[in-house]
């Protein structure tokens, strides 16, 4: 990860983006290792990185789309 004040936003934006997915990577790997309620707090950790995920995504395109502009 990186990340600075010389750093614009679509930049940390996307390494936002980047992190998010190794740490839905990273979560899901155990999901099919575990029962009961441990694998519901891993699929519900999931799937907040997710959501979180399509936040970030959504506020780079329209960074993008700004950029563009």
């Amino acid at each position: 990860m990186s990340f600075g004040p010389a750093l614009d936003n679509e930049t940390l934006l996307v390494n936002a983006s980047q992190d998010l997915e190794s740490i839905n990577a990273i979560a899901a790997n155990p999901v099919f290792e575990v029962d009961g309620p441990q694998r519901s707090v891993v699929r519900g950790i999931c799937r907040r990185v997710e959501g979180v995920q399509l936040l970030v995504d959504r506020v780079a395109d329209g960074t993008n789309e700004a950029i563009s502009q």
